[in-house]
């Protein structure tokens, strides 16, 4: 990654969920802002009502900032706020794809088919319509034009359990949906890829969590949105990862009712 200025940009990030619960409920959170690499939170605030115990810690394998906290029956809310400053990200246009037994140990593992990511399943169909292609920044970049094309973007379309594959056999899906189907294509043309989420901004739809997905290309890590709702640059990542399993932004250990999801990012005045 290159960049030729080193202005940074600055977010400003105010995340509200709230839940209705019927019973004393654990949950897992991701929501802080990743610290490191080229993004900095320069200032962050953490609120719960009602005010109860929690702990934030680093995941030993991921380096991801997890929130855990037992929350009892009844109304409950958290709000983050953080400040975050993002090194301008410039990726080469012609990045080349990296021969496998280039790959590092670490990034291996981002070519195995998994659970939303039956790359083993879709890849007759990848090589036929980009095996031929030629290698590269540019071959991902006709992934992410074919899919913006062919899969219409649809709220309430998918859930939880929805797939790569299932999103290519009904042609609909959400932002995850897309990023799951770039991510797919790619370990099947033998590219690694991940799945990344984060905050950001965008007009339409309702404010959320948004994903992208991230292919190996060049010996880094290059960012990509086949939704095309927001400049892949302004990502405020939380997390990445093989695929949705990894970066859910709550897992919920018990009933629990959402009454509240309002994770708004702007540009810094």
């Amino acid at each position: 990654m290159n960049s030729s200025t080193p202005q940074t940009n600055s977010f400003d990030i105010d995340c509200t969920l709230g839940y209705e619960l019927p019973q004393p409920t654990h949950f897992l959170f991701q929501i802080h802002a990743m610290h490191g690499r080229d993004q900095q939170v320069s200032a962050e605030s953490l609120e719960l009502d009602p005010a109860i115990d929690s702990h934030v810690y680093v995941d030993p394998l991921s380096h991801h900032r997890f929130l855990r906290l037992q929350a009892p029956a009844g109304a409950f809310t958290l709000r983050y706020r953080a400040t975050v400053q993002i090194a301008p990200r410039r990726w080469s246009a012609d990045a080349p794809e990296v021969p496998i037994e280039q790959l590092p140990d670490d990034v291996m593992h981002h070519l195995m088919p998994t659970r939303y990511c039956e790359s083993d399943l879709l890849g007759r169909a990848a090589i036929r319509m980009f095996g031929a292609l030629p290698r590269g920044r540019s071959r991902v970049d006709a992934i992410c034009d074919w899919i913006h094309a062919n899969i219409e973007y649809q709220i309430g379309t998918t859930d939880a359990t929805t797939t790569a594959r299932d999103v290519f056999v009904r042609g609909v899906g959400v932002c995850r949906d897309f990023a799951h189907l770039g991510v797919t294509f790619c370990r099947a043309l033998n590219i690694p890829a991940r799945m990344a989420v984060g905050y950001a901004q965008f007009d339409e739809p309702p404010p959320d969590f948004h994903a992208m997905f991230e292919a190996f290309l060049g010996g880094d890590w290059v960012m990509f949105d086949p939704t095309r709702l927001s400049p892949v640059e302004d990502l405020v990542r939380i997390a990445s990862g093989r695929d949705a399993k990894d970066v859910a932004f709550s897992t919920i250990f018990g009933p629990a009712r959402m009454l509240t999801m309002a994770p708004l990012v702007a540009r810094s005045r």
